[in-house]
């Protein structure tokens, strides 16, 4: 029998209080330090980054793993993993279930459609260049990993959870040591590379007179913004939050249910199947949505019981805990000969990021050009929020369509770059062709991101 003052009963709650008093701390930080105010690092990393510090210096000063202490159940840094895990999923079902909008112009759909192929051409190339280094890599350092670089995507591109997955599956089932630390490594340097990269930018064109930082002011939310009147209300015998939670984990759930079933009948991609517990929760997600719309339709549901301001609300929360926890889970012992090689991933990875969606948002999004970029450089190094905050600076009250194309993009992103990631777990076998075929599938997608300039010209030429 356990006594409620042991360890083993605070330890749970003790490692989510501190991941949430670190997010408290970075928020005051920011709202006090002019330069992190100015550097757009979101509160999140710089929390991790707090707790890394704090972890350090205990470390330096007791010889111990602070995460790994009594204190957070002698296995917190586990935990932590697990955490970012799971609120990855969580995040992207919250995401899932909120209400559509209304129906979509031709235009709007090439644009969102076009959008969600430069999201899969982006990952291509970070993971074409990433390959590239590690292989190389591998070559001079004794014992490297040579498929380490298609991380590159997965924490610039796709961001924490991602990053710590394939991490985990190359390091559990390929050997790679330190497969997860160096996933949020990377992820890391991915936020800070949108940060850098994104403050530059807007700092040169700004100078240059081609845009116009904005600071609209915060106003208080509308009653018809939190919640419509074909909802179910506020508060009756169960709150409206509650369900909102009860129906992501319902979702998270029927996930779980399908993952083991489908680990069942391919058991050799077990591993690969539980790291995409984000997409299968996506669709379970949509699924549970589908069937509460048709019993809406059928009378049995009077009301709407998915509410698109909580929803927002909670997948916010997850992806804050998700990268705090991520970040401070970064082991930096496991990474010591490998620093130059992360360093030079990383500053490649901003460079190719930045190069590239600069390139399409001219050719492709020319009504408004900086507003795309900022959108998608913040989002394929940082997460959706950071493409958000970048693009705050300059169109504060989303007059531009950038954000819905972010938004919506989803789905042909998902499309297009699913081969991409059952390809990820191919790169430890086979490195080399893996590389091969990582620039054919981009030289493909580059021609459908490009076709109407393409196919243009050519009819031009006849």
């Amino acid at each position: 029998m356990e006594n409620f003052w042991d360890y083993s009963v605070w330890s749970g709650f003790n490692l989510v209080a501190v991941l949430l008093v670190s997010l408290l701390a970075a928020n005051v930080l920011k709202k006090s330090i002019h330069f992190l105010q100015a550097s757009l690092i979101p509160a999140s990393v710089l929390g991790g980054g707090i707790l890394i510090v704090v972890a350090g210096i205990y470390k330096f000063a007791t010889g111990e793993h602070m995460f790994d202490t009594a204190f957070f159940g002698g296995d917190g840094t586990n935990t932590l993993e697990l955490i970012t895990y799971h609120t990855l999923a969580l995040g992207f079902i919250a995401s899932a279930f909120k209400p559509a909008k209304g129906k979509l112009t031709k235009k709007r759909t090439v644009e969102i459609f076009n959008t969600g192929v430069t999201t899969v051409s982006t990952y291509l190339l970070q993971g074409v260049f990433g390959l590239a280094i590690s292989i190389v890599a591998a070559l001079v350092v004794t014992d490297f990993f040579p498929a380490a670089g298609i991380l590159l995507p997965f924490g610039y591109g796709q961001g924490t959870g991602q990053a710590l997955n394939y991490g985990g599956i190359f390091e559990n089932d390929f050997g790679f040591v330190g497969g997860k630390s160096f996933g949020l490594t990377i992820a890391a340097l991915g936020f800070l590379s949108a940060s850098i990269g994104g403050v530059i930018h807007l700092n040169i064109q700004k100078k240059l007179g081609r845009i116009k930082i904005t600071h609209p002011e915060e106003k208080a939310l509308r009653s018809e913004q939190i919640q419509s009147d074909d909802e179910i209300p506020m508060q009756e015998s169960i709150d409206k939050l509650t369900i909102q939670i009860a129906l992501i984990a319902v979702a998270y759930l029927l996930a779980y249910l399908l993952m083991v079933a489908l680990g069942e009948l391919l058991p050799s991609m077990k591993s690969v199947i539980f790291g995409f517990n984000f997409l299968l929760g996506v669709l379970t997600a949509t699924l549970v949505k589908l069937v509460m719309g048709w019993l809406k339709k059928k009378g049995v549901i009077k009301k709407e019981y998915t509410n698109s301001f909580l929803m927002t609300r909670a997948s916010n929360f997850f992806f804050d805990i998700m990268v705090v926890a991520g970040i401070a889970a970064i082991r930096f012992s496991v990474l010591k000969n490998y620093w130059g090689i992360i360093l030079i991933m990383g500053v490649v990875g901003l460079v190719i990021t930045y190069v590239y969606n600069y390139i399409v948002a001219k050719k492709l999004f020319p009504e408004y050009t900086e507003e795309q970029f900022l959108t998608m450089y913040g989002m394929l190094t940082g997460t959706a929020s950071t493409g958000v905050i970048l693009l705050r600076e300059i169109d504060g009250e989303f007059k531009t369509p950038a954000l819905d194309n972010m938004v919506y993009q989803n789905f042909p992103a998902i499309v297009f770059g699913f081969p991409m990631m059952l390809l990820a777990t191919f790169a430890p076998v086979k490195p080399v062709l893996t590389l091969l075929i990582l620039i054919v599938f981009f030289a493909a997608m580059n021609v459908i991101l490009f076709r109407s300039l393409i196919f243009r010209r050519k009819s031009k030429n006849k």
